[in-house]
């Protein structure tokens, strides 16, 4: 009724003799000028609201007028005149009696205000900064199809009765037509970018923010660089600057104020829970309190997840819409191929049918990649940006943890936490959605197959039904053998790191095969639950590959079976095939899910434990203030009734401490070991827990422990630590601290680098040099632990004279010194004597001397080894002789035999006037940065790999593959002879047979594939093992220099990260490999078999895609070595901060040290980026798609001249063998 009043009487909204069956389809006018036309004015007014608030939130700068922009608005402009000249001219043609029905001028002015909208939407997104418009686009997009069509009815209405009749709309049609063309070419084409935008302008950004939404959808804006891999080796500065809102920066700080806010509400609810039950003294009370606390020990992780879901939770539902979307194509391909196997069985049907058909699917199956793809690319965005913040956070804490904490945890393990860990919170971002999307994949499956099959398919659940308790057994005991497995490699983590440490230790003993023996044994428990778990593994893929046949076989034997009259044709049979390989799919993936969850869950406590491990009190220790009650201008360090303990739940390591220390004096603390002296300097520069008492320090402070903390850098940036190079004075601090010859001897001098814990170093080098460090700083105060102790006597008397005496450097400065030399004691100003952790006296030399109390029984106990010690003093006069002759020093030197050597393991010294033979050395570089090679992976990698598995193993493994792909294809070939067995009265003849052979096919290729699966992934850990014992071994065997040139990171991501991609991922991607492989073979053959004509258009597909993928190859290996090389110094420097921690707080340079851990993980994420862009990027797998479906069609036309010629139609068959294949092939690379 609302079209005849709308259009008249006289044409209806929709004709389906006019529009379907039909030789020449058209739709009717009234459709074409009403729903048609007024579909793209619903979808911009609908997305208008949306899009505008968007667009107010999301200012960048506005871009200036360009070309671009004119040319829109006039052609937008035109358009608007165009549409409301039709409702003028219409309201004219009324006036003079011509009858027309309100669709003729309500369908243009519908138009006409929907293009002013336009036009506005166009203006604001000018001034707000966006450079391409997907809304836009899509617009008028669907204007343009629409237009497309009224233009083709004009084209054909003129063809039938003239282009004279009714002229100005035959005009209007095409100027419409041809106006929207050209705002679709221009809305596919990039402005020019913002002015004042707030984004970081960057010489190398990302292309991705100013390209075109097309070249987004389609990732063409990666294409740049790679091209560039082809033609150049590429280099960290060859990609773009990490974007500002995936920075460190950025992320950080916000994943810090997010988990700050949540932790503290978590804090603020235990202790308001446990303060209302302590009010309570009834056992019911005291219960309750006990579940409340047992309820906070296990949900340390609720507020780490609820931070993580307010930074990234939205971005995270956009990414699952477009899965849903993805999903939403996926489900309908199976309706479009029911359909087409129709066709292709009516032989009646107007032959436009299969093209559409065939468009169809062509259109779904890009649309389903697009969105995929989109799902997939969002979701590693956010993954890297997750790896950020837990890297930031993790760093941060380590600046902060008590000693208590620190002796809880381990480098290895922080290195696990930033690397496996985060891995698996990574996985869960894109495995979760299978928790609840696959149930309903799942249950739409079974109402397809129902609709298909009808009570049949109750058989299929049944079969569903045993299989899946049967996975989630598989992987519940293989999530055991996983926690296992990753115990195990803590342990080995923990002991490889403590042997990497102290490598010189072990080699001057000759402890290597000991500790490779240890090594080895935790390795072999790790691989022994590697393989258990890898066999469990292969059933469930084996189960999930075999349960296609099982739940295909089932329903096909109980549908035939049960009764006689059912038929299994071919749209049964290749529709159902689609729907249980989606069915398939969404099975697996489930517990895949579900075991991705339970291992992020995991990783989450883990990160979680730490995050709350116990921290220091910042309360501690106090700068620049003084609460103790009084204020004393002239004293730089006051305690008052001090009492002190390491951690909460340990006994106080000193108390009643009592004293101040004047400013600029001199105070030396000593006692017997033990006594707390090392706990005293700890006390006061916070990192002792504070019981009770106070602790003021007026002033900056300089820290120099008793073991000496130095940086893997040169040795002017370990003592300049941050500061600007002051040349005179920095002479002045190297002369004091007796490192001039030391600086002569070395090649670079200055320059010269040290490896990391200074391994090439003496310890008497490294404590002068932290002297150094401690005096360049200038600072108010300095804490000194026995600097004295790891030097020989006489440097240690020309140090406390040029540095710490009356006379040195520091005379002006507050001095606590720790030290056991007697003999520099009666030039000190005070002395705090010790005793078990309590002052016994405090005073001056003289003092002291004259009581007979704690300080003389020190002396007396220490009288002896002082004499000897004395001894060895030189006289001041010949202190110059002494301190410049290179042969009367005994400390250990820097650098011999043509690069890095040390004397004391019997090498040479270069002298300074010697040439160095090399760049490195002449720029005093020692550890040497990982090499990456470029291009392709090298054919010897892959033969030592191969080699390491064993080459008999590897030929049963190629010929269990071929023997799999070899029954899968009879069973295909068995199926599609099966659907053709001629019906006689309405049943098919020979269907036991037909069954049982299928079944037997199906359970003999289900053995075979778990059989070559299991072979794969246990050569796999065979290899690993092999690799691994050669890898420990030659480390073991390397020099002692190889340690000193190659960062402790290095090695430890050889032994974790990379040891891990050897244990699990290559086996697992060799035999995707091989599945693929012989997969498409299958493929080929079907398809060459089905029509023999095809071969000539594979071989140019198959070479262009090979082409295309070896340029993608290139730039993908290239970025996947420099990932790697890049992750190893972030593990360096949190190794190096968790050493260090206490003397980066010392001197307050937390800031830069966040800095310096900000920018290593920019740079890793600077190439993790594009290899992350490079692994999504799957327009090979998209053309590959595209090319089966076109030809596909093209067989489809060659199949109808077939059938009208009454030829054998076995043909036909296997092509609807191909097209299921390929429908279930975008599933399994799903």
């Amino acid at each position: 009724m609302a079209a005849g009043r709308l259009c008249g009487s006289s044409t209806g909204l929709w004709d389906w003799n006019q529009t379907w069956y039909t030789n020449s389809p058209r739709f009717t006018w009234c459709f074409e000028n009403t729903v048609l036309a007024w579909i793209p004015c619903a979808y911009l007014w609908i997305c208008f609201p949306f899009y505008y608030l968007y667009l107010r939130h999301k200012n960048r700068g506005y871009i200036r007028m360009s070309h671009i922009f004119k040319i829109k608005m006039v052609l937008g402009f035109l358009l608007v005149i165009l549409c409301f000249s039709n409702v003028f001219f219409v309201l004219w043609e009324i006036s003079q009696g011509i009858p027309r029905t309100p669709a003729f001028f309500i369908s243009p002015a519908v138009l006409g205000i929907t293009m002013i909208l336009a036009m506005f939407l166009t203006q604001a997104e000018r001034m707000m900064g966006i450079q391409s418009s997907g809304i836009m686009l899509i617009y008028w997009l669907l204007t343009f199809l629409s237009a497309l069509v009224m233009f083709s009815s004009k084209i054909q209405h003129g063809l039938e009765r003239g282009f004279l009749e009714d002229f100005f709309h035959h005009v209007a049609t095409y100027l419409y037509a041809s106006l929207v063309l050209g705002e679709l070419v221009l809305f596919c084409l990039v402005d020019h970018p913002p002015f004042f935008t707030k984004a970081v302008n960057s010489s190398n950004q990302c292309p991705e923010a100013s390209s075109s939404f097309l070249s987004k959808i389609t990732y063409w804006w990666f294409s740049g660089l790679v091209w560039k891999g082809c033609r150049q080796s590429l280099g960290v500065d060859d990609l773009w600057s990490v974007r500002k809102e995936d920075s460190s920066e950025e992320i950080v700080s916000w994943a810090e104020r997010e988990w700050k806010k949540y932790n503290n509400k978590r804090k603020q609810k235990m202790e308001s829970a446990t303060f209302k039950k302590s009010q309570n003294e009834t056992d019911i009370g005291e219960a309750e309190e006990t579940e409340v606390l047992l309820q906070s020990e296990h949900s340390q992780s609720g507020p780490l997840l609820q931070a993580f879901w307010s930074m990234f939770g939205i971005y995270f539902l956009l990414s699952t819409l477009c899965l849903v979307i993805c999903d939403a194509f996926l489900f309908s391909i199976p309706k479009i191929l029911s359909l087409f196997l129709e066709f292709i069985e009516d032989q009646e049907a107007p032959s436009w049918h299969g093209y559409f058909y065939a468009f169809i699917l062509v259109l779904l199956a890009c649309l389903q990649t697009l969105f995929e793809q989109r799902y997939m690319y969002m979701c590693l965005v956010l993954g890297l940006r997750l790896k950020t913040a837990v890297t930031g956070l993790v760093y941060r804490k380590i600046l902060i943890l008590s000693n208590a904490s620190r002796k809880a945890v381990t480098v290895g393990e922080i290195v696990n936490l930033v690397s496996v860990d985060v891995q698996k919170l990574m996985d869960l971002i894109i495995y979760f959605n299978g928790t609840w999307l696959a149930p309903i994949r799942i249950i739409i499956c079974f109402v397809f197959l129902w609709q298909l099959l009808g009570p049949s398919a109750l058989a299929s659940i049944a079969v569903f039904l045993f299989l899946l308790p049967l996975n989630f057994m598989i992987t519940k005991k293989r999530s055991h053998f996983q926690e296992a497995q990753m115990k195990h490699k803590d342990e080995r983590a923990k002991l490889t790191n403590a042997i990497l440490s102290d490598i010189k230790v072990i080699k001057l003993y000759g402890w290597e095969k000991t500790f490779m023996e240890k090594v080895h044994a935790i390795r072999e428990q790790e691989l022994q639950a590697l393989k258990r778990s890898q066999i469990l593994f292969s059933a469930s893929l084996a189960s999930f590959h075999s349960s296609t046949f099982l739940i295909a076989f089932v329903m096909f034997a109980v549908y035939t079976l049960v009764d006689n009259t059912h038929v299994l044709d071919a749209q049964k049979a290749f529709v159902s095939l689609t729907l249980i390989n989606i069915l398939n799919t969404a099975h697996s993936f489930l517990p895949f899910s579900i075991n991705a969850a339970v291992q992020a869950k995991i990783s989450l406590k883990r990160l979680a434990a730490f995050l709350n491990l116990e921290e220091l009190n910042p309360e501690s220790s106090n700068r620049n203030t003084s609460d103790c009650g009084e204020l004393l201008l002239q004293a730089s360090i006051i305690v008052r009734n001090g009492t002190f303990c390491w951690s909460k739940d340990t006994s106080p390591c000193l108390r009643r401490i009592d004293f101040t220390v004047p400013q600029g004096s001199l105070l030396a603390v000593v006692g017997q070991v033990g006594a707390g002296k090392s706990s005293l300097l700890s006390a006061l520069l916070g990192d002792l827990e504070k019981m009770d008492g106070c602790v003021t320090m007026k002033g900056t402070a300089a820290y120099v422990p008793q073991q000496a903390w130095i940086q893997n850098a040169s040795v002017e940036d370990n003592i300049l630590f941050g500061k600007e190079m002051d040349e005179t004075w920095f002479n002045r601090v190297v002369d004091a601290c007796a490192l001039q010859p030391d600086l002569e001897s070395f090649p670079a001098g200055q320059k010269s680098e040290i490896g990391e814990k200074g391994i090439n170093i003496s310890g008497g080098q490294k404590q002068r040099i932290s002297l150094a460090r401690a005096v360049y700083q200038r600072s108010s105060i300095y804490l000194l632990d026995d600097p004295l102790s790891a030097v020989d006597a006489h440097v240690g008397q020309h140090i406390f004279e040029h540095v710490l005496g009356p006379n040195g450097l520091l005379k002006d400065k507050t001095r606590v010194l720790v030290t056991h030399t007697i003999s520099i004691l009666h030039q000190v100003d005070n002395i705090v004597v010790l005793v078990d952790g309590m002052i016994a006296e405090i005073g001056s030399y003289q003092e002291l001397s004259q009581r007979n109390g704690a300080f003389a029984e020190f002396l007396q106990s220490h009288n002896t080894a002082e004499e000897k010690a004395c001894s060895g003093f030189p006289a001041t006069g010949d202190m110059g002789d002494t301190i410049t002759s290179r042969n009367n020093l005994s400390e250990d030197k820097l650098f011999s035999d043509n690069s890095v050597k040390s004397p004391a393991m019997g090498r040479k010294t270069i002298p300074v006037s010697q040439d160095c033979t090399t760049a490195e050395v002449t720029e005093g570089r020692l550890t040497r940065g990982e090499k990456t090679q470029q291009g392709r992976v090298n054919a010897s990698v892959y033969a030592a790999y191969l080699r390491a598995t064993g080459l008999p193993l590897c030929a049963s493994i190629i010929l269990l593959f071929t023997c799999q792909q070899g029954l899968s294809f009879f069973r295909g070939y068995w199926l599609s002879m099966w659907t053709e067995d001629p019906v006689h009265n309405g049943t098919q003849q020979y269907t036991e047979l037909r069954v049982g052979v299928f079944g037997a096919l199906g359970v003999i290729q289900a053995v075979v594939r778990f059989v070559s699966t299991a072979a794969i992934f246990l050569g796999g850990v065979l290899a690993s093992h092999k690799l691994f014992v050669q890898l420990l071994r030659n480390v073991a065997r390397s020099p002692a220099v190889f340690f000193e040139e190659t960062p402790i990171g290095n090695l430890l991501n050889r032994f974790s990260k990379e040891m891990d991609a050897i244990d699990s991922i290559i086996p697992d991607k060799l035999k995707s490999l091989l599945g693929f492989l012989f997969n498409l073979l299958e493929i080929y053959l079907v398809i060459i078999v089905a029509t023999p004509k095809a071969a000539m258009a594979i071989v140019p597909l198959t070479a262009f895609y090979a082409v295309f993928q070896h340029f993608y190859v290139i730039t993908s290996c290239q970025l996947r070595r420099m990932e790697a090389a890049s992750r190893s110094p972030i593990y360096s420097h949190i190794s190096e901060t968790f050493q260090g921690s206490s003397v980066i707080r010392a001197y307050k340079d937390q800031e830069r040290f966040i800095l310096k851990s900000n920018c290593l993980v920019d740079e890793n994420l600077r190439i993790c980026f594009p290899g992350a862009v490079a692994d999504r990027d799957h327009r090979p797998t998209s053309l590959e798609r595209l090319e089966s479906l076109m030809s596909y069609k093209a067989d489809d036309n060659s199949n109808q001249g077939m059938v009208a010629c009454n030829k054998p139609r076995v043909p036909r068959q296997w092509r609807c063998t191909v097209c299921s294949t390929i429908c279930s092939n975008w599933q399994n690379t799903s």
